[in-house]
């Protein structure tokens, strides 16, 4: 097992006009250290030794709940899209994104430190062709919180799944689930 780089990044809570194209052009072809310390300069180093050794290679993005995870793993993306010069693939960020909704709904809960926290792991996966562009993408979840669906902290929330599914109540095609307002089904939605 071989470590690489580490990158210690901290999330700003506002955007910050470091991660543009021209910030992404500026890393592309770069030797890690030649630059500042940057998401962008552990993705060109990945790329490169994916692309120097042919082997496949690692981001672990790790953090605390709102520390920024899913936003630099969309930045990783971006950047392997824009620099493979995946022109029909260059949306694969958003088509691997396009399933969040979906997972956060299942998955993500209110926290006293994060309105929108994952209560679970991502994989992605993002597969390259013989030229090092982008083919396709898959994610996988894994470690699903499952106390939460019993039991939240005080001031903290349940999955929003429930929330949605009570707020859709009077939707015609929801009314046989009969379903009442979060606040009044106690058992599940403290």
């Amino acid at each position: 097992l071989v470590v690489g780089i580490i990158l210690v990044a901290v999330n700003p809570y506002k955007q910050l006009p470091i991660y543009g194209d021209a910030i992404i052009h500026a890393y592309s072809g770069q030797n890690m250290g030649d630059m500042d310390p940057h998401i962008f300069a552990v993705a060109e180093e990945a790329y490169k030794q994916m692309a120097r050794n042919n082997k496949n290679q690692s981001i672990i993005v790790s953090g605390e709940s709102g520390a920024g995870k899913t936003v630099s793993a969309r930045y990783t993306m971006r950047y392997f899209a824009t620099v493979s010069k995946s022109s029909s693939n260059a949306n694969v960020e958003d088509k691997v994104l396009a399933s969040n909704p979906i997972t956060e709904a299942v998955g993500n809960a209110k926290t006293t430190r994060n309105d929108n926290s994952s209560r679970f792991g991502k994989y992605m996966e993002i597969s390259f062709d013989q030229s090092y562009q982008i083919i396709g993408a898959n994610m996988r979840t894994y470690l699903l919180e499952k106390s939460r669906v019993v039991f939240q902290s005080e001031n903290e929330r349940n999955y929003h799944i429930f929330y949605q599914l009570c707020a859709s109540a009077m939707q015609p095609e929801f009314k046989h689930l009969k379903l009442g307002r979060s606040q009044e089904n106690n058992l599940l939605f403290i």
